[in-house]
């Protein structure tokens, strides 16, 4: 890679993580954002937090910040982190102002993002990526990294994965980015439960009850995903296959084996919830919704997603936040 800067499109709170991130660890890095984004950023810079105890202040003088796509003239590789939604726009964007032989790595939610980019930008090399864990944004611009795992982004000749790494943020590069796509999306379904029940994260795996709602919905969407002939590849040490069993335990043989296997702090909450908090549209047709679609092509049923969908849409439509619905009111 050369020593032209990265650029992060789209610099919401996984955004503002990662170049935060990089530009901590000796990487020129420009963020495209939001106003108000900018405006808290100058204001406070980056404090950069972590489950695992990491705190690092990045100020905003460290790393170059706009509205404007002209920002991403000079990049070598560019991170997108919009939503999936927004993915033509922010292709546009890129085609209009950045260099041809810029790399785009997406670092999206859901299935279809490179897809998505690649259509609008033939001439670039687009790469998959996968981010395992979340971060919420704690505001006065500190950035909370609240779950662990490693970032994974498809193998390339360049070693734009290893080139990406630093300290603290380790990129791994795999050779099955589609399957480990899927695997995420699996997991992510999660996000809507979390969402609708109000709760933070860890609070809510506590619970058996949104476990098995949350392991039925994973058996529903795995039998859909193996129709359609695609093999996911779990984003954790546990084997896909057996997570659904694995949520099912009893709390106190859950609890041990989470711990073993993933770190989950007390500020961790879905960032569909975040969306519905902030009065967003959310991801939910390209999580629940992606199932529906599958299990529809291969005349399979998925009566959870389906209500889910449902359930995460009257939330979006009364603006109200998170409806705090029990497991059992989900479920319905």
């Amino acid at each position: 890679m050369t020593q032209r800067p990265i650029g992060i499109a789209g610099a919401g709170s996984i955004g503002c993580f990662v170049g935060g991130m990089l530009a901590a660890g000796g990487r020129e890095v420009t963020l495209l954002a939001r106003a108000r984004v900018i405006e808290e950023v100058s204001r406070y810079g980056l404090r950069l937090t972590s489950f695992d105890g990491l705190d690092r202040k990045m100020p905003a003088a460290g790393m170059l910040l706009s509205d404007d796509p002209a920002i991403l003239r000079d990049a070598a590789v560019i991170l997108v982190t919009v939503k999936s939604a927004d993915s033509p726009e922010i292709a546009e964007l890129i085609a209009r102002y950045a260099p041809e032989d810029a790399v785009i790595v997406s670092l999206q939610n859901g299935i279809g993002n490179v897809d998505a980019l690649q259509t609008i930008l033939p001439r670039h090399r687009v790469l998959g990526g996968m981010v395992p864990f979340n971060v919420v944004a704690m505001g006065e611009g500190r950035m909370h990294r609240a779950t662990s795992g490693d970032i994974v982004v498809a193998r390339d000749d360049a070693g734009t994965a290893q080139a990406l790494s630093v300290a603290d943020l380790p990129v791994r590069a795999t050779d099955d980015i589609a399957g480990v796509q899927w695997g995420k999306l699996v997991l992510n379904l999660n996000n809507a439960l979390n969402a609708l029940s109000g709760l933070p994260l860890r609070e809510q795996l506590a619970q058996r009850e949104w476990r098995r709602l949350f392991a039925d919905q994973m058996a529903e969407g795995l039998a859909a995903i193996r129709a359609a002939g695609i093999r996911p590849v779990s984003p954790t040490p546990l084997p896909m296959a057996l997570t659904p069993l694995l949520l099912r335990l009893p709390d106190g043989l859950f609890r041990l084996l989470l711990g073993r296997t993933m770190q989950i702090d007390p500020h961790a909450r879905s960032s569909m919830w975040e969306d519905l908090e902030r009065r967003r549209r959310t991801e939910v047709d390209y999580l629940q919704g992606v199932i529906l679609r599958t299990a529809a092509q291969h005349g399979l049923k998925a009566p959870l997603a389906q209500r889910i969908v449902a359930l995460v849409k009257a939330a979006e439509v009364a603006g109200r936040g998170s409806p705090g619905l029990t497991a059992r009111e989900t479920r319905g």
